[in-house]
């Protein structure tokens, strides 16, 4: 039997409900991804948030924001509060878009990202979607992120692809900032993410 083809494809979603949307998406048995920092909870904001989840744990309920570890708690912020991706087959995409519509109502939460023509759903290419993860995994410490229309002139070169360190493996184009070279990663036509400082000797022509 043939294996279902799927596809990455972004969202954008009105309000700051990105977290909604994602437990809407999971629910439906799709894979989503948030690009998240993962932020210590101190002091009176950690005991507010282990009182939140104690009383939701009691209804059978959980609150995807915020990850126990023991004793420790983690809140998990958007680094794009307004973006998800899912991981879906083209005709789940008629139910992704009932998700993003009110119910009983005219109200829209969000939409899909078409192509340029706006004509077709974009497709994210498995390579673009792979390095973004890579990337954003990391945490938020030295990096930066734009929109398309920020990001469309940054691109300098050719396009390299890192070798050493923790970002190996990323793809993306290098982009001058303060006399550092750091690597721009992006989702065209959508959002981009610039690393930290990158040494030279850890890029590599990629061919395209």
């Amino acid at each position: 039997m043939e294996e279902p083809k799927l596809f990455w494809y972004a969202l954008k979603v009105f309000y700051n409900k990105v977290f909604d949307m994602e437990a809407l998406l999971n629910g439906m048995g799709l894979e989503t991804y948030i690009a998240v920092d993962k932020v210590l909870l101190k002091g009176e904001a950690h005991l507010q948030a282990r009182r939140h989840i104690a009383s939701l744990q009691a209804l059978g309920q959980v609150d995807t924001r915020y990850i126990q570890e023991g004793a420790l708690i983690f809140q998990r912020k958007p680094f794009v509060t307004s973006i998800i991706f899912v991981r879906a087959q083209e005709k789940d995409l008629p139910f992704v878009e009932g998700a993003l519509k009110e119910e009983g109502s005219n109200t829209c939460k969000g939409f899909i990202y078409k192509n340029a023509m706006r004509k077709e759903y974009a497709v994210i290419p498995d390579s673009q979607m792979s390095s973004f993860r890579l990337v954003t995994a990391r945490g938020s410490e030295g990096l930066g992120f734009y929109s398309d229309d920020e990001h469309t002139h940054y691109k300098e070169g050719g396009r390299v692809r890192v070798t050493e360190g923790p970002f190996k493996g990323a793809e993306g184009y290098i982009k001058r900032i303060k006399r550092d070279r750091r690597l721009l990663v992006n989702i065209e036509g959508i959002v981009a993410v610039v690393t930290s400082y990158i040494d030279p000797q850890y890029l590599e022509i990629v061919k395209e």
